[in-house]
């Protein structure tokens, strides 16, 4: 079974301090090529949804209707969303 592509999109930013990282909402990654560029905190949230994603589970779903995840980090919460990319 060949795992799908992962993209990884910065869509909102709740706290008040600005990223360590520098990443700002419209930022995109992709989980294969970019690894490294995106916070490690953030990708140590995001991977539990996407390793579900890569063995054809279905995680929960957000409000929004697609599926959600934050960092960690209290001050600055960024919301990112990851998507499936059709190959």
């Amino acid at each position: 079974m060949k795992k799908p592509k992962i993209n990884i999109t910065l869509v909102e930013r709740k706290g008040a301090t600005p990223c360590h990282r520098g990443h700002t909402v419209g930022d995109s990654f992709d989980f294969d090529q970019d690894r490294g560029k995106l916070c490690p905190m953030a990708m140590h949230v995001a991977f539990p949804f996407i390793d579900i994603l890569r063995y054809g589970g279905t995680p929960p779903l957000s409000k929004s209707g697609d599926l959600r995840f934050c960092c960690p980090d209290a001050d600055c919460i960024n919301v990112f969303r990851l998507d499936v990319v059709a190959e």
